[in-house]
């Protein structure tokens, strides 16, 4: 009985994330591009504002709080172990296509977080929330499908947001120092308990000081492997730009199958990781400062820009590089492919892949223990958010030592379920996105206060 439930949770999750979701998520990207005029063209004025403070506007975290929260539960082991799958599953051809979804995605993030704050309400203590149950329940009418965008939220923060990431990091630490999994898992549920007790105040705190220093120590590490692969660099590029066109161009060990089977791969991780179109972000988005849901709908929309577009690309360069220059790697699992890979650089190769996989498995907790709390308040108000909190926390431990291999189908399940709802709203809604835009963006009046 046991493995047979085993058995349908992974055939349910193939399913979930198999060509409808990812034709559902990509198709939204294009639509959306479409619709608003490429939004990707303003990438450096959202640069811009979101490192420009806005603190005379209504909201709670600043604008760049916001996005680092974001980031926070975004920037995960995904964009290292996950770019490392999509290359063992579809070739150095997938990291094309993971690159491409994430430019395109963009446009989607943008569109969420438009409608988080056009649809925010404020509380009767001042605080701001919004996101995508908001906008189902306001801007549409449809309340029950926002309660089960939020439970299946409350669900992904313990899977995704808590439990796999604990794991990780303890995996880690065992396999690598031999630290026992409860040292490990009560460090990381004593540091977690740290922050999020002081609830969105304290983890936009935290994460504006912490995402932007790892993201910044884990980019200079991948430029300096990058350095140390120099004679492999530009073949590795070649090598990724061709075999997503024509697979079998890979040669050697590498997968050579099909474009469809290369792309799907390449685009399923980059949806994975990006986030774009799961509904996610919009609700950090919904608490900043800002003077008018275009603005922080161009700041949220760079979070895409530096977790795949950058982040994503660094790393499977510095795998596919790796694997040029040390053939005898091998590459039949995306963990095994990534601790060989940066095993093979001196000095820093072992010590960056550790700290990269602790800091964003551990921002992670971070992020995604607001996203639960916010989904939490809505369904059953504020009054359980210290229970949510502390069973979050105990959760943190609990992930840490025992296997999670149901886990994380579970995890993938809520996720592509907290999508759909998403994805519908975006849709349904995209005319009050455009009509937005048009306003504050296209008529250049991102000045302007709603």
């Amino acid at each position: 009985m046991r493995e047979n439930l085993t058995d349908f949770i992974q055939w349910f999750c193939d399913l979930l994330w198999g060509w409808p979701m990812v034709i559902a998520l990509l198709g939204t990207h294009l639509f959306l591009t479409i619709r608003l005029k490429f939004p990707q063209r303003k990438l450096l004025k959202a640069i811009r504002l979101s490192v420009t403070p806005d603190k005379s506007a209504k909201g709670d975290v600043s604008q760049f709080g916001a996005l680092a929260t974001a980031l926070a539960a975004t920037i995960g082991t995904g964009n290292i172990i996950g770019v490392g799958t999509a290359i063992t599953l579809g070739g150095p051809g997938a990291v094309f296509w993971c690159w491409l979804t994430g430019v395109l995605g963009v446009a989607t993030k943008y569109a969420e977080a438009l409608l988080a704050v056009k649809y925010r309400q404020r509380t009767s203590e001042g605080k701001m929330l919004g996101g995508p149950m908001y906008a189902l329940e306001k801007g549409m009418g449809m309340k029950w499908l926002a309660v089960l965008f939020c439970i299946f939220t409350v669900v992904a923060s313990f899977g995704i947001g808590n439990m796999v990431q604990s794991n990780a990091i303890s995996l880690l630490c065992y396999e690598s120092y031999g630290i026992p999994h409860m040292w490990s898992g009560m460090a990381i549920a004593l540091c977690a308990a740290l922050v999020v007790l002081f609830g969105v105040k304290g983890i936009a705190r935290v994460c504006t000081t912490f995402v932007p220093l790892m993201a910044i120590l884990y980019i200079l590490g991948c430029v300096y492997i990058l350095f140390v692969n120099g004679t492999f660099v530009w073949e590795a590029l070649k090598l990724i730009l061709e075999s997503a066109f024509d697979p079998k161009a890979a040669g050697g060990g590498f997968v050579g199958g099909t474009i469809i089977m290369t792309a799907r791969y390449g685009i399923a991780r980059g949806l994975f990781s990006n986030e774009s179109g799961m509904g996610s972000a919009p609700i950090v988005a919904a608490a900043a400062q800002t003077r008018n849901p275009v603005r922080q709908a161009l700041v949220s929309s760079t979070g895409t820009f530096w977790d795949t577009v950058v982040i994503c690309a660094l790393t499977g360069l510095v795998l596919v590089s790796s694997i040029l220059a040390y053939p005898d790697i091998t590459y039949s699992d995306g963990a095994i492919l990534s601790k060989e890979a940066f095993d093979k650089i001196p000095y820093i190769g072992a010590p960056l892949l550790t700290f990269g996989i602790i800091t964003f498995a551990f921002s992670t907790i971070l992020g995604w223990c607001y996203y639960g709390e916010r989904a939490m308040e809505y369904l059953k108000g504020k009054k359980w958010m210290l229970v949510y909190r502390g069973i979050f926390i105990v959760a943190v431990f609990v992930g840490a030592v025992v296997n999670l291999a149901v886990v994380w189908n579970l995890a993938d399940i809520a996720n592509a379920l907290m999508a759909i709802p998403n994805i519908i709203s975006l849709i349904f809604l995209s005319g009050i996105i455009a009509r937005e835009t048009k306003k504050y963006l296209w008529e250049d009046r991102l000045d302007d206060v709603e």
